[in-house]
C-alpha cells in the first residue's frame, strides 16, 4: 500500500469512528407527558456521559429527583432505569430512546412492564 493510500484509509477509518461514537447528550432535558389523572407532568433529565455510561437525574414535580440507573448509551440508543417515589409508592421505570440532534424520542416501561408510554426530551434551551 502506498503512502497516500495509507492516508485515505486512515482517514476513512476516522469518519466511520466518529459517525459511531455516542451521541453528546450531556446537559438538561425536558419531556412532558400526560399522567393516567389526566394531568400534564414534566420530567427534567440531567445527563452526563462518560465513554458508554449514562449518568445523571430525572425530576419531576410530582416524584421529586431520582439518580439515573444501569445508563448506556451506544451510537444514538440510550437505555436507563430510574425508581421513583409517587406519593410514597416506590414505582422503577425503565427507559429506552432514539437521540435525534436536540430530541430524544423515549418509550418508559413502568414497573411490572403492564404500562408504557412515550415521550419526546428536547435540550434545553432549543425549540422541538
Amino acid at each position: 500500500m502506498t503512502i497516500p493510500g495509507l492516508v485515505r484509509g486512515l482517514a476513512l477509518s476516522l469518519v466511520v469512528l466518529a459517525t459511531v461514537s455516542a451521541a453528546d447528550i450531556s446537559g438538561t432535558w425536558k419531556a412532558e407527558f400526560t399522567a393516567p389523572g389526566g394531568q400534564t407532568v414534566e420530567n427534567t433529565f440531567v445527563f452526563e456521559v462518560d465513554g458508554d455510561t449514562l449518568t445523571g437525574t430525572v425530576s419531576s414535580e410530582m416524584a421529586g429527583e431520582s439518580p439515573i440507573e444501569e445508563g448506556t448509551i451506544d451510537g444514538d440508543e440510550i437505555s436507563f432505569a430510574a425508581t421513583r417515589s409517587i406519593r410514597g409508592n416506590e414505582m422503577r421505570s425503565h427507559y429506552e430512546g432514539k437521540v435525534d440532534g436536540d430530541k430524544i424520542d423515549l418509550t418508559v416501561t413502568v414497573q411490572g412492564g403492564d404500562r408504557s408510554f412515550d415521550m419526546t426530551a428536547t435540550r434545553e434551551g432549543t425549540q422541538a
